[in-house]
């Protein structure tokens, strides 16, 4: 079992899946659109929407987001769409040149947080809010760190 990551997107999943894809070098991208699937005759989907993304995955080194949009008539169900900060993925990786292409790539048209530098908790550690606003931040010895603590405390 795995915890992945799941982003909800208002409309724009499929320029998602493309920077994301791209900036983290995916190795396998999956993507079902809304008309991808029969329509209930009863409910059926505006037409403006059959194209957004129902489902996707991109796998890259060492992990999995997956996304999805949120059309507008399902809005009524799931309710708005709210960036906040309360979530952010985590990218934990002890290659520093991985971290490094990855932080640069997903940084481009978002801001930075913090520069990857080194930290009392991380040889490599920084965030930053990509263009689509999700937070990410970046790590390269997570679990020593939290280890040694823990090993430390009475």
């Amino acid at each position: 079992m795995s915890a992945i990551a799941y982003l909800n997107l208002d409309g724009n999943a499929e320029q998602a899946i493309e920077f994301y894809s791209e900036a983290l070098s995916a190795n396998e991208v999956k993507k079902v659109k809304f008309r991808d699937f029969p329509q209930d005759p009863n409910y059926p989907m505006p037409e403006n929407e059959l194209n957004m993304i129902m489902e996707s995955s991109i796998e890259f080194t060492g992990g999995k987001i997956m996304l999805s949009d949120i059309p507008p008539s399902m809005k009524s169900v799931t309710g708005e769409l709210v960036k906040g900060n309360h979530i952010l993925i985590s990218i934990v990786n002890e290659d520093k040149q991985t971290l490094e292409k990855y932080f640069a790539n997903l940084s481009v048209g978002g801001y930075v947080i913090m520069q990857l530098s080194n930290t009392p908790w991380s040889s490599c550690f920084g965030m930053l809010v990509d263009q689509f606003g999700v937070s990410w931040k970046f790590n390269s010895d997570a679990d020593r760190f939290l280890d040694h603590v823990i090993s430390n405390q009475p």
